[in-house]
């Protein structure tokens, strides 16, 4: 030990007023390189993240709640063969043009509907909760843990018996899997909120991300939560906002007060150290002069906030975690790429990798577990149409549109977001670009019948008006010139 404290005195002698990078150095190299991570579990990702960090919150909230503004709608299958089509169509990358197709293909394999009793369920999914808060909640502990759990209820009796009633939305963090073993992965779940509760496998809807680690004791059966990869860079957040506290707090003065006149007893240092902590620290006091009966010296082995690249490391980790969830960083007020095209794209960017496609897991799994209790023959699906970001030029589309005749006035219509017209039987029919008759009509309405034509009659008929007409043009000529000879013998 004596050798580390005379390497530092070495350095104090030398440089005795001013920072000292090499000390610091020496500091942490005897301090070791271990580095105290947050623990990698749920309520880490919850209470470190969402409830702690202000970047997890707001990339969390803007998913969630903009996914919550996009309708949902039940139809009726008329195709299956069409409706793998329409959904390998929905399930890629999302922009105007396959917008406008797949709304073409979905009205070839599903029918609208109206008033169902999944509407109301899915409206009002249970006595406290509206749709909207409820599908928030899905999103949210999804994007926290990539678990989604929600719990139904059914009538233990009567004719609704077999259909879903009411839907919560169960903490996935408080939320365990009972395994059976390999030939029954999920037996039941167990919920530990206020005592423990059992729930059989078949009243939850488990909706998990996708999670690559088999370790034998069922791990893979859990989702794992993008904040797992992601763990590093919420912590390096977290600490470059704490490590910023403290610097403002201490305005810097990290370091030593040494005496000239001779060493400081214990008592007197902690004096010392107590009267600079109240006269001098903190914000209202930054930049105070310090005065004492004593000569005084400052050893500073402290590092500013652009000594470690505070600001750097800070930023840095945001866009870090704005990639684990695909969100652009310029919806997060980053005023360095804030340009007005820039924006545009950024706000399609978050429909197209954040938004869609967790709506589209969601909805393939309510499909699965939700839907059939209503019906052999329905379908969730949410309706990305309105989604301004989405929307191609109007002119763009117009012109598209009219070239493609092959398409119906209704599916042009209906592509456009204009509905259907359903009182002109007419906008069903397909139009040929030749003439915009309809290809049912016929051009010529009556029937086409064999004549027999004597040529040679209508040859002699012609003849003698042509003749005729020749006589009375000869005796016209005749008339007027002995007119004009009649004038001339009067003068």
């Amino acid at each position: 030990m004596a050798s580390i404290f005379s390497r530092v005195g070495n350095i104090l002698k030398k440089n005795f007023q001013n920072t000292n990078t090499n000390f610091n150095k020496i500091i942490y190299n005897y301090l070791g390189q271990s580095i105290v991570w947050n623990a990698d579990n749920d309520d880490t990702y919850i209470n470190k993240g969402y409830m702690f960090n202000s970047t997890v919150y707001s990339i969390v909230n803007l998913i969630a709640k903009t996914a919550s503004n996009i309708p949902f709608q039940i139809y009726e299958v008329k195709n299956q063969n069409e409706l793998k089509k329409y959904k390998a169509m929905t399930s890629g990358l999302m922009n105007g043009n396959i917008l406008h197709k797949s709304l073409l293909q979905r009205k070839h394999a599903l029918a609208e509907l109206d008033n169902t009793d999944l509407h109301k369920l899915l409206e009002r999914p249970n006595p406290s909760q509206s749709y909207s808060s409820w599908i928030q909640e899905i999103i949210a502990f999804g994007k926290l843990t990539g678990n989604r759990y929600v719990y139904g209820i059914k009538p233990e009796s009567g004719p609704n018996q077999s259909k879903w009633q009411e839907l919560y939305v169960l903490p996935s963090q408080s939320v365990e899997i009972n395994s059976n073993g390999i030939f029954e992965p999920v037996k039941s779940y167990s919920l530990d909120y206020s005592g423990q509760y059992k729930i059989e496998a078949e009243d939850i809807c488990h909706i998990k991300d996708f999670n690559p680690y088999y370790d034998g004791t069922g791990s893979h059966l859990y989702g794992m939560s993008p904040l797992k990869a992601g763990l590093r860079s919420l912590d390096t957040n977290n600490e470059a906002v704490t490590t910023g506290v403290k610097y403002l707090q201490n305005q810097t003065s990290r370091g030593v007060l040494m005496s000239d006149e001779g060493d400081l007893n214990e008592v007197q240092a902690k004096q010392l150290k107590d009267k600079f902590k109240q006269q001098y620290q903190g914000s209202d006091n930054a930049g105070d002069i310090i005065i004492t009966p004593k000569k005084l010296s400052w050893v500073n082995f402290g590092l500013n906030a652009a000594d470690v690249s505070l600001i750097e490391q800070y930023n840095a980790s945001i866009k870090d975690l704005c990639n684990i969830y695909q969100v652009p960083v310029q919806l997060l007020n980053n005023t360095d790429s804030s340009t007005y095209n820039n924006m545009v794209e950024a706000k399609k960017s978050l429909y197209q990798n954040a938004i869609i496609p967790e709506l589209n897991k969601i909805k393939d799994e309510l499909n699965r577990w939700l839907v059939p209790s209503f019906g052999d023959n329905l379908y969730l699906d949410f309706d990305y149409s309105n989604i301004a970001e989405l929307q191609e030029e109007m002119d763009s589309v117009v012109k598209q549109m009219s070239s493609a005749w092959w398409t119906t006035p209704n599916e042009k219509r209906q592509a456009m977001n204009f509905g259907i017209d359903e009182e002109n039987a007419e906008m069903n029919d397909y139009y040929i670009p030749a003439n915009l008759m309809p290809m049912k009509n016929d051009i010529i309405e009556e029937e086409i019948k064999n004549v027999d034509i004597d040529y040679n009659a209508l040859i002699a008929e012609d003849l003698k008006k042509v003749n005729s007409v020749s006589k009375e043009k000869k005796t016209d000529s005749f008339s007027v010139t002995s007119w004009e000879k009649n004038i001339s013998k009067n003068k």
